[in-house]
């Protein structure tokens, strides 16, 4: 077994990962890391990943030959680094179709991300596309492009998908993305790798006289069956903090919070809570603030956060969070083609009764069309959603029994 790589402070951003299915995004994360983030029993048995996973990884700077050498590991070719210059968090998402809402979630959370595409495949798969389009919908603007799985091709094959993948961003926003050709499986190149994401992938400016905000993308309950009752521990939530700061005894408020069925209708009920204390993988924190994934323990009741039940919530002070919303006021883009699809199928306009599948911040919900005005609309939602004006709105319809991307909204 690799052995993982502890890291002793929180990260400074999040980087997500992208693509299609089967083209290597957790072994490539393993051998960054150590970290195998596919841990969920299913996920192991389907060989895919589920669930959002993450891990954290330092990047060191070493001197080598008058040159600046960058890797994740505090050793490289026996030398000792000079310095260590930052850490991240990867945020790992699904690339099966049928998880698509799951990675849109991760992508809320993404400060850049790195597109993984394998070399012995087209360019591109059909997840790839949708992928792509999912991380420009959601404001990702720094990508590093992993052509992996050079062990599998020839030379001239590894240099025609090159071409094929430098061919397909520049249809995007990513085109002048750099593309780092690796065997994760091998461990080639993943120098290259780490130096690039260094390089291209900046850490945000982030206001900590903000109001406090997270974004909930896992909850868990953390004790073990059986535990006594006077030894059981709070609730845990698990997300990134997109403004300001937080630090252990505060108070937060959690919305849309608990949801339950009255009169038929999903309705909510806000959550209050205090942290009890805060952590990444390895190291307790006194005081969280933007950048990697952070774990909240709080003294709420742990059925209400088992098995990612919090999922799509946001955290902050109480009575500085956006509002609750169970309808939406959208004005809306459409593709000229639906995302995601093999055949080119073009995009209709949104109609009356229509049933979408919206992701609004770290959150999934579907919706019926109400009113569909030219390039705006209104959306009843079945679950509600914290939104305020001008975030935007992933917005996906039933294509041959599958859920597709067909265009970007803002809150209105």
């Amino acid at each position: 077994m690799t052995k993982k790589i502890k890291v002793d402070r929180q990260s400074d951003l999040n980087i997500g990962t992208a693509g299609h299915v089967d083209h290597g995004k957790t072994t490539i994360i393993e051998a960054l890391t150590g970290v195998w983030t596919s841990s969920h029993s299913e996920e192991l048995r389907r060989g895919i990943t589920i669930r959002i996973g993450y891990a954290d990884m330092p990047i060191y700077r070493y001197r080598i030959s008058d040159k600046d050498v960058y890797w994740s590991w505090p050793e490289y070719d026996g030398h000792k680094p000079e310095e260590l210059v930052r850490v991240v968090s990867f945020v790992d998402c699904p690339g099966h179709e049928s998880l698509m809402a799951n990675m849109l979630s991760g992508a809320a959370v993404m400060d850049g991300a790195m597109l993984v595409i394998a070399a012995n495949e087209p360019v591109p798969r059909p997840q790839t596309k949708e992928h792509t389009m999912a991380l420009q919908i959601m404001g990702v603007k720094n990508i590093v492009v992993v052509q992996n799985k050079l062990d599998l091709v020839s030379k001239k094959e590894a240099k025609e998908n090159y071409e094929m993948i430098k061919e397909f961003l520049s249809t995007t926003i990513y085109a002048d993305a750099p593309i780092i050709p690796v065997s994760a499986v091998h461990r080639v190149n993943l120098q290259y790798l780490v130096e690039a994401l260094y390089k291209h992938i900046p850490i945000p400016e982030r206001d900590l006289s903000k109001p406090y905000r997270m974004f909930v993308i896992r909850s868990f309950d953390i004790n073990k069956p059986g535990t006594p009752y006077k030894e059981l521990r709070g609730g845990v939530i698990g997300g990134s903090i997109v403004q300001g700061k937080v630090k252990v005894g505060d108070e937060i408020e959690i919305l849309p919070g608990y949801l339950y069925s009255e009169g038929g209708k999903i309705v909510h009920q806000p959550l209050y809570t205090t942290v009890q204390s805060l952590r990444t993988r390895y190291v307790s924190l006194k005081e969280a603030y933007g950048g990697g994934l952070i774990g909240v323990q709080t003294d709420l009741d742990p059925y209400l956060t088992k098995s990612d039940n919090l999922v799509g919530n946001v955290v902050g002070a109480p009575d500085t969070l956006p509002p609750v919303l169970y309808e939406l006021e959208l004005d809306v883009e459409l593709f000229k083609y639906v995302v995601g699809t093999d055949e080119s199928i073009e995009v209709k306009p949104i109609s009356m009764n229509e049933r979408l599948r919206l992701n609004v911040g770290p959150a999934v919900t579907l919706g019926v069309v109400t009113s569909a005005r030219g390039e705006s609309i209104s959306v009843k939602l079945h679950r509600p959603v914290v939104a305020e004006e001008g975030w935007r709105v992933a917005i996906a319809t039933r294509v041959n029994n599958m859920w597709r991307l067909i265009g970007v909204g803002k809150v209105r």
